[in-house]
């Protein structure tokens, strides 16, 4: 018998909790396939068979709380599997065009399960009635991912029409906000009536709300707020956004502009990049900008490594692969760690002005808002300029409500003079 471990999980975490399980007692199993799947505060494991064999024994299951080098259950590799009865046997005349037969033929429940894939794949597959016999997978072992659905759905995301035809795309007229659950993830069914349900937190969930109490518990949480014309940055965007999009591939949205900002303000109060040690303050001499993102498995954080030494452009696409990588479950350790400041936008949800909680053990995030036309005083006239409000959430154990204050004031000069971020 060989037994299945839990795997290290990563940087300070100790445990996770047992997601699912892709296969079953007395399956088959072949060397690299996924064999459970596990969800920690920050990514999901997968577990892969070191060997073939048969899954002999599951010892923890879904929902168990596990540690690392926890037994998760047993593969016999002396054994062989017993071969599952065919989905669907075709008749003499379909024999002569298997693979025609078997793309046009619905897939059956018993089809559907042989065929490897990951929840989120069969999920998104179950939605937008796509045969997962049909796709080959892309993940390791030859496991069909989320990705791999959505493109033999045609590109289409979550929600796609369930004819297997990719809508035809919107008429884009502005910057399009960051794909975002068009409604909040629905509670289990009431079963006969019942006014409430009760559902466990997952491991994710937990931490995410322990993580929000400590950082509330542990600083000493003020917030300072400002507002940007966003007149002048928005009028550069428009100019230089096609360009860049021809020669370079990439869609110039706002934040680019925001992250460079920070990142030279972070340079001129080096004190809201820092941390705390103990009685020490550990100075960072280099910012690995945190973008907040908005996941279907809940808020995640990957950051954007050495951003102040790299060029808009740059930015712009490393924030393009992080959210796509959010988007379909596949962050990596190093995406969520090490960062030093956060960058969060409410706005992309309506938000009009809020208090970020700071991304403790780091002690400074810049929460940006909508973007909204508003009256202003301007060189003694009344004027409408497009309007957002921003927010600095800071510890003020080590940063004073000066440092705060300017930081903000430099991130609002930046936005609204943003030539001189290109100069710099």
């Amino acid at each position: 018998m060989i037994s299945i471990k839990v795997p290290p999980l990563g940087e300070s975490i100790v445990e996770a909790t047992v997601a699912r399980w892709l296969k079953q007692e007395g399956d088959a199993v072949a060397a690299g396939d996924t064999l459970v799947e596990l969800e920690t505060d920050k990514v999901t494991v997968e577990v892969p068979a070191l060997k073939a064999g048969v899954l002999a024994r599951q010892v923890k299951h879904d929902g168990d709380v596990v540690a690392v080098d926890d037994v998760l259950g047993e593969i016999d590799e002396s054994a062989s599997g017993t071969p599952q009865a065919p989905a669907r046997t075709a008749p003499a005349a379909e024999s002569a065009t298997p693979q025609r037969a078997a793309s046009s033929a619905a897939p059956s429940p018993a089809a559907a399960s042989e065929v490897r894939a990951s929840p989120a794949a069969k999920r998104v597959a179950a939605e937008s009635g796509v045969d997962l016999a049909a796709i080959a997978g892309t993940g390791r072992g030859g496991v069909v991912s989320k990705p791999d659905v959505i493109e033999q759905a045609g590109g289409a995301p979550d929600g796609a029409r369930g004819d297997g035809n990719a809508a035809p795309p919107a008429r884009r007229t502005e910057e399009a906000p960051p794909r975002v659950p068009a409604v909040p993830p629905k509670p289990p069914a009431a079963p006969g009536g019942t006014r409430e349900t009760r559902e466990k937190m997952s491991t994710r969930r937990k931490r995410i709300a322990e993580h929000l109490l400590e950082a509330q518990h542990a600083t000493a949480h003020l917030t300072t707020f400002n507002e940007i014309d966003m007149s002048a940055v928005s009028a550069l965007r428009e100019r230089i956004k096609e360009r860049v999009e021809k020669e370079r591939g990439v869609k110039l949205s706002f934040m680019p502009f925001f992250v460079k900002a920070a990142c030279l303000a972070l340079e001129a109060y080096p004190v809201v990049n820092a941390q705390i040690d103990g009685d020490s303050i550990v100075y960072k001499h280099y910012v690995n900008m945190g973008i907040a993102v908005a996941s279907d498995a809940g808020l995640v954080v990957p950051n954007i490594k050495d951003a102040d030494r790299k060029g808009m452009i740059e930015v712009s696409s490393d924030i393009t692969a992080l959210a796509k990588r959010a988007r379909d479950g596949k962050l990596t350790m190093d995406d969520l760690t090490g960062g030093t400041f956060t960058i969060t936008n409410g706005g992309v949800f309506g938000s009009l002005v809020s208090t970020p909680i700071i991304n403790y053990p780091q002690v400074g995030i810049l929460g940006l808002h909508k973007i909204q036309d508003r009256p202003i005083a301007l060189n003694g006239k009344v004027e409408i300029r497009p309007m957002m409000y921003v927010a600095l959430s800071y510890d003020h154990r080590i940063i004073d409500g000066q440092q705060a204050v300017l930081f903000l004031v430099r991130v609002k000069e930046l936005m609204e003079d943003p030539a001189t971020m290109l100069i710099n």
